[in-house]
Protein backbone atom coordinates (compact mmCIF):
# COMPACT_ATOMS: atom_id res chain seq x y z
CA UNK A 1 0.00 0.00 0.00
CA UNK A 2 1.00 3.55 -0.71
CA UNK A 3 2.94 4.38 2.24
CA UNK A 4 3.54 8.33 2.81
CA UNK A 5 6.46 9.31 5.75
CA UNK A 6 8.10 12.64 7.11
CA UNK A 7 11.32 13.41 8.28
CA UNK A 8 13.46 15.90 9.29
CA UNK A 9 17.30 16.95 9.12
CA UNK A 10 19.38 19.46 10.51
CA UNK A 11 19.32 22.34 8.87
CA UNK A 12 22.80 22.59 7.97
CA UNK A 13 22.55 19.35 6.42
CA UNK A 14 20.82 20.18 3.33
CA UNK A 15 22.96 22.45 0.73
CA UNK A 16 20.20 25.47 0.66
CA UNK A 17 20.46 25.29 4.34
CA UNK A 18 23.80 27.68 4.08
CA UNK A 19 21.62 30.59 3.56
CA UNK A 20 20.38 30.84 7.91
CA UNK A 21 23.63 32.12 8.26
CA UNK A 22 23.26 35.01 6.59
CA UNK A 23 19.73 35.00 6.93
CA UNK A 24 18.28 32.88 9.55
CA UNK A 25 15.18 34.67 9.55
CA UNK A 26 13.49 32.78 6.29
CA UNK A 27 11.83 30.17 5.04
CA UNK A 28 12.88 27.86 1.51
CA UNK A 29 10.74 25.82 0.13
CA UNK A 30 11.33 23.39 -3.12
CA UNK A 31 9.14 23.30 -5.64
CA UNK A 32 7.39 20.08 -5.56
CA UNK A 33 8.66 17.58 -8.30
CA UNK A 34 8.38 13.97 -9.16
CA UNK A 35 12.26 12.71 -9.09
CA UNK A 36 13.31 11.93 -12.55
CA UNK A 37 16.66 10.33 -14.09
CA UNK A 38 18.22 13.58 -14.91
CA UNK A 39 15.83 16.52 -13.30
CA UNK A 40 16.36 17.14 -9.31
CA UNK A 41 13.84 19.97 -7.83
CA UNK A 42 15.27 22.69 -10.11
CA UNK A 43 13.06 25.57 -8.44
CA UNK A 44 12.87 26.77 -4.79
CA UNK A 45 11.18 29.67 -3.11
CA UNK A 46 12.74 31.81 -0.38
CA UNK A 47 10.67 33.77 1.82
CA UNK A 48 10.59 36.54 4.94
CA UNK A 49 13.16 38.54 3.66
CA UNK A 50 13.66 41.54 1.41
CA UNK A 51 17.49 41.67 -0.38
CA UNK A 52 19.13 43.02 -3.23
CA UNK A 53 21.33 40.30 -4.17
CA UNK A 54 19.45 36.86 -2.89
CA UNK A 55 21.67 34.84 -4.64
CA UNK A 56 24.94 35.78 -2.80
CA UNK A 57 23.45 35.18 0.56
CA UNK A 58 24.07 31.33 -0.65
CA UNK A 59 27.82 30.75 0.80
CA UNK A 60 30.03 27.76 -1.44
CA UNK A 61 28.86 24.26 -1.22
CA UNK A 62 29.78 21.03 -2.18
CA UNK A 63 26.20 20.07 -3.56
CA UNK A 64 25.47 23.03 -5.79
CA UNK A 65 26.86 24.50 -8.97
CA UNK A 66 24.76 27.43 -9.19
CA UNK A 67 22.08 29.57 -8.21
CA UNK A 68 20.15 31.74 -10.31
CA UNK A 69 17.31 34.30 -9.45
CA UNK A 70 14.36 33.72 -11.49
CA UNK A 71 11.65 35.89 -10.02
CA UNK A 72 10.43 37.92 -6.66
CA UNK A 73 7.55 39.92 -5.88
CA UNK A 74 7.69 41.87 -2.17
CA UNK A 75 9.42 39.32 0.28
CA UNK A 76 9.03 36.19 -2.37
CA UNK A 77 12.05 34.92 -4.50
CA UNK A 78 11.82 32.63 -7.05
CA UNK A 79 15.65 30.62 -7.58
CA UNK A 80 16.41 27.95 -9.74
CA UNK A 81 19.24 26.21 -9.05
CA UNK A 82 21.80 23.49 -10.30
CA UNK A 83 22.84 20.59 -8.15
CA UNK A 84 26.27 18.58 -8.25
CA UNK A 85 24.97 15.71 -9.25
CA UNK A 86 27.53 13.37 -7.63
CA UNK A 87 26.48 14.68 -4.01
CA UNK A 88 25.53 12.38 -1.85
CA UNK A 89 22.75 14.00 0.01
CA UNK A 90 18.73 13.97 0.40
CA UNK A 91 17.42 14.70 -3.10
CA UNK A 92 20.08 12.31 -4.59
CA UNK A 93 18.79 9.66 -2.47
CA UNK A 94 15.16 10.31 -3.22
CA UNK A 95 15.82 10.39 -7.31
CA UNK A 96 18.20 7.01 -6.55
CA UNK A 97 15.62 5.16 -4.71
CA UNK A 98 12.51 6.18 -6.62
CA UNK A 99 10.55 7.96 -3.97
CA UNK A 100 8.45 11.03 -4.56
CA UNK A 101 9.01 14.51 -3.09
CA UNK A 102 5.16 16.33 -1.64
CA UNK A 103 6.97 19.15 0.19
CA UNK A 104 9.96 20.08 1.55
CA UNK A 105 10.85 23.32 4.12
CA UNK A 106 13.58 24.65 5.36
CA UNK A 107 14.14 26.76 8.39
CA UNK A 108 17.06 27.88 10.72
CA UNK A 109 16.07 25.12 12.65
CA UNK A 110 15.23 22.06 10.62
CA UNK A 111 14.27 20.81 6.88
CA UNK A 112 10.83 19.13 6.98
CA UNK A 113 10.58 16.63 3.85
CA UNK A 114 7.24 14.93 3.48
CA UNK A 115 7.47 11.91 0.72
CA UNK A 116 5.97 9.06 -0.68
CA UNK A 117 6.67 5.38 -1.68
CA UNK A 118 4.76 2.77 -3.09
CA UNK A 119 5.10 0.89 -0.16
CA UNK A 120 6.91 0.89 3.55
CA UNK A 121 9.65 -1.35 1.86
CA UNK A 122 10.40 1.94 -0.30
CA UNK A 123 10.45 4.46 2.83
CA UNK A 124 12.57 1.21 4.77
CA UNK A 125 14.93 1.45 1.85
CA UNK A 126 15.31 5.38 1.58
CA UNK A 127 16.05 5.20 5.19
CA UNK A 128 18.68 2.13 4.85
CA UNK A 129 20.14 4.21 1.97
CA UNK A 130 20.38 7.24 4.15
CA UNK A 131 22.27 5.82 7.03
CA UNK A 132 24.71 4.04 4.35
CA UNK A 133 26.05 7.74 3.40
CA UNK A 134 25.50 8.79 6.87
CA UNK A 135 22.84 11.50 6.04
CA UNK A 136 21.30 11.92 9.66
CA UNK A 137 17.55 11.64 8.90
CA UNK A 138 14.59 11.28 11.86
CA UNK A 139 11.48 10.15 10.79
CA UNK A 140 8.65 11.55 12.29
CA UNK A 141 5.66 10.01 10.67
CA UNK A 142 4.37 7.13 8.82
CA UNK A 143 1.33 6.04 7.84
CA UNK A 144 -0.74 4.14 4.50
CA UNK A 145 -2.51 6.58 1.65
CA UNK A 146 -5.87 7.22 2.86
CA UNK A 147 -8.37 7.53 0.37
CA UNK A 148 -8.61 10.87 -1.43
CA UNK A 149 -12.46 12.49 -0.66
CA UNK A 150 -12.56 15.11 -2.97
CA UNK A 151 -10.73 16.95 -4.96
CA UNK A 152 -10.03 19.96 -3.04
CA UNK A 153 -8.60 17.43 -0.40
CA UNK A 154 -6.25 15.64 -3.31
CA UNK A 155 -4.70 19.69 -4.19
CA UNK A 156 -3.95 20.71 -0.62
CA UNK A 157 -0.64 18.45 0.95
CA UNK A 158 -1.02 17.52 4.55
CA UNK A 159 0.60 20.29 5.83
CA UNK A 160 -1.12 22.93 3.87
CA UNK A 161 -4.21 21.28 5.42
CA UNK A 162 -2.99 20.55 8.93
CA UNK A 163 -2.19 24.61 9.05
CA UNK A 164 -5.48 25.32 7.19
CA UNK A 165 -7.72 23.43 9.89
CA UNK A 166 -5.53 24.60 13.09
CA UNK A 167 -6.22 28.36 11.74
CA UNK A 168 -9.59 27.91 11.18
CA UNK A 169 -10.19 26.11 14.63
CA UNK A 170 -8.22 28.74 16.09
CA UNK A 171 -10.35 31.97 15.08
CA UNK A 172 -7.33 33.21 12.60
CA UNK A 173 -10.37 34.04 10.00
CA UNK A 174 -12.60 35.61 12.26
CA UNK A 175 -13.16 39.41 12.72
CA UNK A 176 -11.28 40.43 14.47
CA UNK A 177 -8.89 37.40 14.35
CA UNK A 178 -8.26 35.37 17.66
CA UNK A 179 -5.09 34.03 17.12
CA UNK A 180 -1.99 35.46 15.33
CA UNK A 181 0.14 33.52 12.53
CA UNK A 182 2.94 33.76 15.41
CA UNK A 183 0.85 31.47 17.73
CA UNK A 184 -0.02 29.42 15.31
CA UNK A 185 3.91 28.56 14.09
CA UNK A 186 4.48 27.93 17.55
CA UNK A 187 1.65 25.13 17.87
CA UNK A 188 3.09 23.94 14.39
CA UNK A 189 6.58 23.97 15.06
CA UNK A 190 7.54 26.42 12.00
CA UNK A 191 8.47 29.68 11.99
CA UNK A 192 5.25 32.45 11.06
CA UNK A 193 6.79 32.68 7.50
CA UNK A 194 5.91 28.92 6.80
CA UNK A 195 2.51 29.31 8.12
CA UNK A 196 1.56 32.36 5.87
CA UNK A 197 3.12 30.36 2.94
CA UNK A 198 0.90 27.12 3.58
CA UNK A 199 -2.19 29.54 4.11
CA UNK A 200 -1.53 31.32 1.37
CA UNK A 201 -1.00 27.81 -0.88
CA UNK A 202 -4.10 26.10 0.41
CA UNK A 203 -6.50 28.75 -0.09
CA UNK A 204 -5.24 28.94 -3.35
CA UNK A 205 -5.45 25.38 -4.21
CA UNK A 206 -9.20 26.01 -2.63
CA UNK A 207 -10.13 28.37 -4.45
CA UNK A 208 -9.04 27.16 -7.93
CA UNK A 209 -10.77 24.00 -7.11
CA UNK A 210 -13.81 25.78 -5.84
CA UNK A 211 -14.07 28.31 -8.81
CA UNK A 212 -13.20 25.32 -11.39
CA UNK A 213 -16.10 23.60 -10.31
CA UNK A 214 -18.88 27.12 -10.56
CA UNK A 215 -17.04 27.87 -14.18
CA UNK A 216 -17.95 24.30 -15.35
CA UNK A 217 -21.81 24.45 -13.55
CA UNK A 218 -22.54 27.84 -15.18
CA UNK A 219 -21.49 26.24 -18.99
Amino acid sequence: MATEATFTVPSDEFPLGSIFEQLPGVTVELERIIPARDVVVPYFWVRGTAVEDIESSFTAHPGVKGIQLVDSVEDEYLLRVEWALDYAGVLNTLTETGIALIEAVGTNQRWTFEIRGDDRNDIASFQQRCRELEIPITLTKLHALTPIETETEAALTESQQEALVLAYNRGYFDSPREVTMDELGEELGITQQAVGSRLRRGLSHILRSTLSDVAESSR
